[in-house]
């Protein structure tokens, strides 16, 4: 494995050579400028790119028994999906197994559900867990053959458009849903969760497989295209094992094959418990010679599992959160390229070993110091988080549930979801009287710093400020989009910010069709734009 990042490695500087390093003029790739494509931010530009405060919907199109307990019968022979499916089909056969489950993906969320989701917990997003084996159309039937799947296709014929449902209602609510292909074809992982309890990672190293996966997101890329507004990205795989072997190829060969349908499809792939190694990927990506789509990785943050989590006192795993994620330090897309993360999955529960090292009495106060801690770092330094998770037999959850946690405050909502609609009206006012003037104060920054740093250089400065305007307009679009109609459901508060800045820096710098020399002044006057709305209206994240 390590020979082949060296050799990505290698590819990679060949082709990015002049682009990646340090943001100056002598670093910058230098190619012929073309028109600029730039358009006001679209509705789904912004379910797409704002910040993503959210929750899994867990164990309904992947059933887990830990959560679902009630849709296994006594006779299955374990803990996944298809375990449950096999014993209730032989049990009660194809058409009421059908009915039992197409009962239990549309009730998983009641309107009350959404009502609570939407005004209470401020959600913006749910993080949806999705199995191959429910992808329809004419060829699912085809595409099972062959497979332990197979025989199960008139379950699961209604499966897809029933989460075409379910992202049409959420949309309705102004929730974005991230389509989350949780089970691939012989498991990316050895974990229930993937849809079987072989408890094998059969993806990797086979070819039927990974044909079959990559037909799967072909096909889900394809619908999204088409009219699934709301989808805010499209996540190709969850949880890899560490190491697998050949997985960042099949990462390029995914994102070219989404790409072919729609480059504007963030793509959210996992960082398989090695962040550091899928940030130096994503970084070697020259996005000038990639696929536009925005690559967003995913990890997953969990304090109850490891042998150094049981070993440790709440104080201490609590006294680790403020370091969290600090491999993500992300410069200019011309100093450092390409990185953007999002925590798809994380929760409040820390080992029972653990809790021996505490009172009784500190539990809770522990616990809400835990949640806070935890979601202060991740809005701080990541696109989105989603706790894990929404939905489950036993609720309010504890610890793992959305609910029983936001009814504890135990997790703390982005302020700027909660700013009266009144009040972002008067911020956006009061913010562009004040733009002209920051505008010129932060060009005439821009400007004697480069002046005073390279004298003599001709930069070409008129691009940060036209930059810097882009930047400013869009951030102050992404603020108002709510008070102002723009998405849907509005209930008389809330302000998004962009929490996708990277991939939304990304869009904007190729938009522009700067490519010369000095295109780095353009996003440097991007970014400065940007940060000096979120600083008038004050809900810049230091």
């Amino acid at each position: 494995m390590k020979k082949f990042f060296n050799k990505l490695e290698a590819k990679a500087d060949a082709l990015s050579q002049e682009f990646l390093g340090q943001a100056s003029p002598s670093k910058t790739p230098v190619h012929q400028n073309q028109p600029s494509t730039i358009q006001p931010p679209t509705s789904d530009d912004i379910f797409r790119y704002r910040y993503h405060h959210g929750a899994n919907l867990g164990s309904i199109f992947v059933l887990e028994k830990w959560l679902s307990g009630s849709m296994f019968p006594e006779s299955a022979k374990g803990e996944s999906e298809l375990d449950a499916v096999k014993a209730s089909v032989k049990k009660k056969g194809i058409d009421e197994t059908r009915c039992i489950w197409e009962n239990h993906w549309r009730s998983a969320v009641s309107q009350q559900d959404w009502d609570w989701f939407r005004n209470a917990a401020k959600g913006t997003s749910i993080r949806l867990p999705v199995g191959w084996w429910i992808m329809g159309g004419s060829e699912q039937a085809s595409r099972l053959k062959g497979t332990e799947w197979a025989g199960l296709e008139d379950v699961y014929c209604n499966a897809w458009t029933i989460v075409r449902e379910f992202v049409a209602t959420a949309h309705n609510y102004g929730v974005g849903v991230l389509l989350d292909l949780h089970g691939l074809p012989g498991g990316a992982n050895a974990e229930d969760h993937s849809g079987t309890s072989s408890h094998k990672a059969s993806l990797w190293g086979n070819k039927k497989n990974l044909t079959l996966a990559k037909q799967s997101l072909h096909f889900m890329a394809t619908e999204i295209h088409a009219d699934m507004h709301g989808v805010e990205g499209l996540q190709i795989i969850n949880e890899s094992v560490h190491n697998a072997e050949g997985m960042y190829d099949f990462y390029s060969e995914v994102i070219e094959i989404i790409g072919r349908v729609d480059e504007s499809i963030p793509i959210i792939i996992s960082d398989a418990w090695d962040l550091p190694t899928a940030i130096n990927w994503t970084q070697s990506r020259h996005p000038y010679n990639c696929r536009r789509n925005p690559i967003i990785i995913d990890t997953h943050r969990y304090y109850t599992f490891s042998d150094k989590d049981r070993a440790s006192s709440p104080q201490q795993i609590i006294s680790t959160i403020p370091n969290e994620l600090h491999e993500v330090n992300p410069g200019t897309l011309c100093e450092k390229g390409e990185v953007q993360i999002i925590v798809g999955e994380w929760s409040n529960v820390l080992d029972g070993q653990t809790w021996t090292r505490a009172s009784p009495q500190e539990k809770d106060p522990l616990i809400h110091q835990f949640g806070l801690s935890q979601s202060s770092r991740w809005l701080r330094k990541s696109s989105g988080s989603y706790f894990w998770t929404f939905k489950m037999d036993w609720m309010d959850g504890g610890e793992w549930g959305f609910v029983e946690q936001n009814k504890k405050s135990n997790i703390l909502i982005p302020p700027f979801l909660t700013i009266p609609f009144s009040d972002i009206h008067s911020l956006i006012s009061n913010a562009q009287a004040e733009r002209q003037v920051a505008c010129g104060q932060a060009r005439g920054d821009h400007e004697n710093y480069w002046n005073g740093t390279t004298p003599g250089e001709a930069f070409e400065h008129h691009l940060f400020g036209e930059g810097w305007e882009v930047g400013f307009e869009d951030a102050m679009t992404f603020f108002g989009a709510r008070c102002q109609g723009r998405i849907p459901g509005g209930t008389g508060c809330g302000g998004d910010r962009i929490g996708g800045v990277e991939g939304w820096v990304k869009k904007r710098v190729l938009e522009s069709g700067q490519r010369g020399k000095y295109a780095w002044e353009w996003e440097q006057g991007f970014r400065s734009g940007v940060g000096c709305f979120e600083r008038a209206v004050g809900i810049l994240q230091c």
